[in-house]
């Protein structure tokens, strides 16, 4: 029995090891149309990323900019899936030949690759050449830093957006809300809209997503989560029933007994009623900025986050993805890493990624290269984003939330905002959500060996 046990054993590890290495075959094949093959005598620096539509393709120009600029280091780009679909193969193969030297990760796994210890932190390679790190923005950085340590270089980044349809607040002559606007402020303009247009517009639609509702805590300096939202130590707990967390929903219950409330639960469908002047305003990622200018034009409005009546804005987390280099590799190949983030992060190419992609240019000298120059001279309102970004003074509160197992809390959050619409309760329907993912942390904390019970 024990001899049967042990080759059944063998067996699954074999076959364990042939389902990993297939999904990665799976994902090389998928890519195999753009993907750029080492040259002979380079130093190979494999890149797993996510990109799709406009970056994919420009990020495709990057590396092969990146490779004919130099004869040392030769980029080869794997498209990999989604962001959970990376960390999962980054889990299974690390170590091992098939893993990449330089990948994505999104924001809030940055706890997870932290503890993870596969990867060496940019703050290595930033502190040996004296690379001039403040050129980066600051709130930035904070999602990826750990103990003044920059871990990984953020890239596609994004920043939650207010957007108004400036064309129908013409046609109804409502004064537009200001750049930096409260809810009273975005309140007048939602309940203007519904009523002089005769109820046939909605003022306003918030979609049920957890990103949204950390943006309002993170915009009044609020917690997510306790020890600084994960950034002075381990969580052990959730806040979800503070003071702006409840003034914020109860605000957008208010919106719904009101009329002017455009309802899509969890989904993200308010981009066609937004554009088809059903809907006068929502909240979304800064990356949706292109699209949206391509539809209005100069009727397009974009403000900042929105902040809760006498509070000064603190600034929001950002969104989107960072450069992670694995420490798996040979010194050399972590230095070609490094060159290429580099080059992704130079003024130039920013600008360029902004323009191309909708994702905000992270250097600040980007904004003095010709090409995002001209769009902002063109359309304005497409810097409004950027100048978002770089108002905020990175703190603990618009850092990003250095938790593991975000992705659990983001489900609970959704699931109370959609009872919140539905006019259930707002502090019952907040706080089972927070007693809820309390029990999960708790429960992750003790496996990960981080707390006793």
């Amino acid at each position: 029995m024990k001899k049967l046990s042990q080759l059944f054993k063998r067996y699954w590890q074999l076959f364990s090891a042939a389902a990993v290495i297939l999904v990665i075959g799976l994902g090389v094949f998928g890519y195999s149309k753009s993907q750029v093959h080492a040259a002979s005598g380079r130093t190979r620096v494999v890149f797993w990323h996510e990109m799709k539509g406009p970056g994919q393709k420009k990020l495709v120009t990057f590396i092969n900019e990146f490779n004919k600029s130099q004869s040392k280091y030769e980029v080869v780009p794997q498209f990999q899936g989604g962001y959970n679909d990376v960390i999962q193969k980054i889990m299974n193969t690390h170590g091992t030949d098939a893993s990449p030297a330089i990948f994505q990760s999104m924001d809030i796994s940055t706890s997870q690759m932290y503890h993870s210890g596969f990867t060496v932190p940019m703050q290595k390679f930033i502190d040996k050449e004296n690379y001039d790190i403040s050129k980066i923005a600051s709130v930035a950085r904070g999602v990826a830093t750990r103990n003044n340590t920059l871990l990984a270089m953020p890239f596609n980044t994004s920043q939650t957006t207010l957007y108004y349809n400036a064309g129908l607040l013409k046609k109804y002559k409502i004064t537009p809300p200001p750049v930096n606007p409260t809810y009273s402020d975005i309140t007048r303009v939602s309940k203007q809209l519904y009523d002089r247009s005769n109820h046939k517009v909605k003022g306003i639609s918030v979609e049920a997503y957890s990103w949204l509702f950390e943006q309002f805590l993170s915009n009044a300096n609020e917690e997510f989560a306790n020890k600084n939202d994960g950034h002075s130590g381990i969580s052990t707990k959730v806040n979800f029933t503070g003071p702006t967390a409840i003034k914020s929903m109860t605000w957008v219950q208010d919106r719904v007994k009101y009329g002017d409330f455009m309802n899509f639960g969890s989904h993200k469908n308010e981009m066609a009623a937004f554009l088809s002047n059903k809907l006068g305003i929502y909240m979304q990622t800064s990356a949706d900025m292109s699209v949206l200018a391509k539809g209005l034009g100069k009727n397009l409005g974009v403000t900042y986050y929105p902040r809760p009546d006498g509070v000064k804005a603190n600034g929001i987390s950002v969104g989107g993805a960072s450069l992670w280099i694995s420490n798996d590799k040979s010194e050399a190949v972590q230095q070609g890493a490094w060159e290429f983030t580099k080059f992704l992060i130079n003024p130039k190419n920013q600008a360029r990624w902004e323009k191309a992609t909708g994702y905000l240019a992270i250097n600040k000298d980007s904004a003095n290269e010709p090409i995002l120059k001209q769009s902002y001279e063109k359309l304005p309102m497409l810097k409004v984003p950027s100048d978002q970004l770089k108002s905020a003074k990175a703190n603990y509160t618009n850092s990003g939330i250095f938790v593991d197992g975000v992705v659990a809390a983001r489900s609970l959050v959704q699931n109370a905002m959609q009872q919140i619409y539905a006019g259930k309760d707002v502090y019952k329907s907040l706080k089972a959500a927070e007693d809820s993912y309390n029990k999960v942390l708790e429960s992750n904390n003790l496996a990960n060996g981080w707390t006793k019970k």
